[in-house]
């Protein structure tokens, strides 16, 4: 439906050319300082109208909280949040062709079938306009995984088209094993992304390619994909559900729910199946904390920073693929909903290519995800302490490190 998560839940609303979009969010702890300043930037990013290689459509996306705070700190009862619709064109898609065509590979037909009517202007729910509640969402809970674990999340363009940031080589058939990938998931910034505004691909070379890749499809009426690259660090140990609610499966769930999404890898993903597993595994060894004390890492991160479905203190890192849009404007030949044939020159303003503006919705999702699973472990160890102390044989996790580590 258009609710995600379970004790951090966040419920979305609004279509691509209604009064106004936004979400409800529940479950934000209380006593957290939280203004608009602290959304806005990330909405920013999202917003249409950044660069010539993005959709013209001039949104400000100036996000208004509209309860669960007080002098800027969150009261621990729900968020509503809002953003309102001002560049509304609904006339670039009613009175013309466009009313009677399904577009080719967007969710016209389907959602007509399944509800028996449909937004008639733009792509209703189905609209990247309906992230932008969960970009706002997702800017509350990053901003307390900062707060209490040092949480990092930043992505970036790794493809467009089939120009690569790191392509695939016969010695590195995944990124996982190159160690220059490895070095940029460790010190790559949003800040730094952004310095490669409009693509946010870090790097120059790749950065040029790419935006030629876009400019060329922009330019024939057409559209083009790409893949956008996660890196979420300093995620603690011991969040995941298993079985069936593994964190990357929660991961995958999240990101594959965001509009023209067609993949989802981590870690060494499908490149690792071309590595044996003498070189795949990720071997452990001894790391001291600030404090002083040892504990176990993994000497390498083929795993994602995910193991049986828990996260294991290594960094967490996965890519989304992206389809082209679906909406372009050259001509194309389909069928009515009436079973006539004929050509549908689509109208109305879409992006080219919407991996560059998708980098912050990733963001937001990933997000909601660790806040999602935090929140569930803070239960089971808050339940747990206040057993007594086990006194039988089995394996518990040691409180120092044993001898010879």
């Amino acid at each position: 439906m258009s609710t995600w998560g379970e004790h951090f839940r966040v419920t979305t609303y609004g279509e691509s050319h209604c009064r106004s979009v936004g979400c409800i969010v529940d479950g934000v702890p209380p006593g957290m300082q939280l203004t608009e300043d602290d959304i806005q930037p990330q909405m920013t990013r999202r917003r249409p109208g950044q660069s010539a290689l993005t959709t013209p459509r001039d949104e400000k996306d100036r996000v208004e909280i509209q309860s669960g705070t007080e002098f800027g700190v969150t009261l621990g009862t729900p968020i509503g949040m809002l953003v309102r619709n001002q560049d509304q064109r609904p006339k670039d898609y009613g009175g013309s062709t466009m009313d009677l065509y399904p577009r080719p590979s967007h969710a016209d037909f389907t959602y007509l079938e399944k509800y028996g009517v449909k937004a008639s202007s733009g792509g209703g729910r189905s609209s990247a306009r309906e992230t932008i509640g969960r970009v706002a969402a997702g800017a509350i809970a990053e901003k307390y995984l900062k707060l209490s674990h040092g949480v990092e999340i930043v992505c970036f363009v790794s493809s467009v088209g089939n120009e690569y940031l790191y392509p695939p080589t016969p010695e590195h058939p995944t990124a996982s094993t190159n160690p220059e990938y490895l070095q940029l998931l460790d010190t790559i910034t949003r800040e730094k992304v952004d310095e490669f505004a409009p693509v946010r691909c870090p790097d120059a070379a790749a950065s040029e390619r790419m935006t030629k890749v876009i400019e060329h499809y922009r330019d024939n009426n057409d559209s083009i994909g790409g893949t956008v690259t996660c890196v979420i660090r300093n995620v603690p140990v011991g969040l995941g559900e298993p079985c069936f609610d593994k964190l990357e499966a929660k991961l995958g769930h999240a990101m594959l729910s965001i509009p023209a999404t067609k993949g989802f890898e981590i870690g060494s993903g499908f490149g690792g199946c071309e590595v044996p597993g003498s070189i795949h595994n990720d071997p452990f060894t001894t790391a001291t904390s600030s404090d002083g004390t040892q504990r176990l890492v993994t000497k390498t991160n083929n795993s994602g920073g995910i193991q049986g479905g828990i996260s294991n203190g290594a960094s967490i890192y996965f890519r989304v693929a992206f389809k082209p849009p679906a909406t372009i404007g050259q001509a194309q030949t389909t069928a009515t909903y009436d079973f006539g044939e004929g050509t549908l020159e689509a109208k109305g303003r879409h992006d080219p290519c919407v991996v560059p503006r998708a980098v912050p919705i990733v963001e937001a999702m990933s997000s909601l995800v660790i806040m999602d699973a935090l929140m569930a472990q803070y239960a089971r160890e808050s339940a747990k302490n206040r057993l007594p102390p086990l006194s039988s044989t089995l394996p518990t996790k040691p409180t120092t490190a044993p001898n010879g580590a």
